[in-house]
């Protein structure tokens, strides 16, 4: 592996490449704050995939482009006389040994789940009215979710057994069932979202990460289908031409390569 030198001269590089490609290149000129926001997030988007299909050699490109957006956003703070690389960095040091007073300072804290509650009695402490102040309105409603959920269990708003979010998670489907067979469309919907809601909890409880867990479901399911309709077309068969049954045939064997 490269050394810290070689490391902080490779962080120096590309901070020169960014002042040659902010002064020079037509595109890179034009860029601002907002223009590069959507594009940011696609490149995180493309490190999460490359992060689920555990290939570092994606990784290590995918966190170059994000390292990319972030010298340029402070590129563009430091020409508006706001802000440079240097206080972005400088910024998060500071954070970090302030929410770390059991690594920095004299609390103690031995267990992941002492060092959550600190950090978010410290951001109380900080000025923030609410624990939920820092969950983006942007987030993917899963994302967003699992996020609610960690910052007030931070706070003691939590459940003490896994069993207990597992009764919920019963009494939310109860709930749905009951409004399903009333057709009440509005409700429905929303005894939908409680039941998603909580068995989002239950995964945290059980140390499963919802958003990874559905999106590898969802990575599975596509190459299954995939493989459906390759062996479909191999053999001259059309999809839509097809019965369940048959189809189920090569849906039974896909099982065989993708699990």
């Amino acid at each position: 592996m490269n050394s810290r030198e070689d490391q902080l001269a490779a962080f120096n590089r590309l901070l020169d490449i960014m002042d040659d490609l902010r002064e020079k290149c037509p595109w890179d000129k034009k860029q601002t704050l907002e223009s590069l926001r959507h594009l940011t997030i696609e490149e995180t988007y493309e490190l999460a995939d490359a992060i689920l299909d555990n290939d570092l050699l994606e990784i290590k490109k995918e966190l170059g482009d994000v390292l990319l957006h972030i010298v340029f956003y402070a590129k563009i703070g430091s020409e508006k006389k706001s802000f440079d690389i240097a206080d972005v960095a400088n910024s998060i040091c500071n954070k970090l040994i302030d929410r770390h007073p059991h690594i920095y300072g004299d609390v103690v804290a031995k267990t992941e789940e002492e060092v959550k509650r600190n950090w978010e009695q410290l951001k109380l402490k900080e000025g923030k009215t609410s624990v939920l102040e820092g969950v983006p309105k942007s987030l993917p409603a899963v994302v967003k979710a699992s996020r609610i959920q960690e910052k007030v269990a931070g706070v003691g708003f939590d459940w003490e057994k896994p069993e207990q979010v597992w009764e919920k998670v019963q009494e939310e489907l109860t709930e749905l069932n009951e409004e399903i067979k009333a057709g009440n469309k509005e409700n429905t919907e929303k005894e939908f979202g409680d039941v998603l809601f909580s068995m989002i909890n239950y995964a945290r409880f059980i140390g499963v990460n919802p958003e990874n867990a559905l999106e590898k479901t969802n990575k599975k399911f596509m190459n299954r289908f995939q493989y459906l309709e390759k062996v479909a077309k191999k053999e001259g068969k059309e999809l839509s031409d097809m019965s369940l049954t048959e189809m189920d045939v090569y849906w039974e064997e896909s099982k065989e390569f993708f699990n």
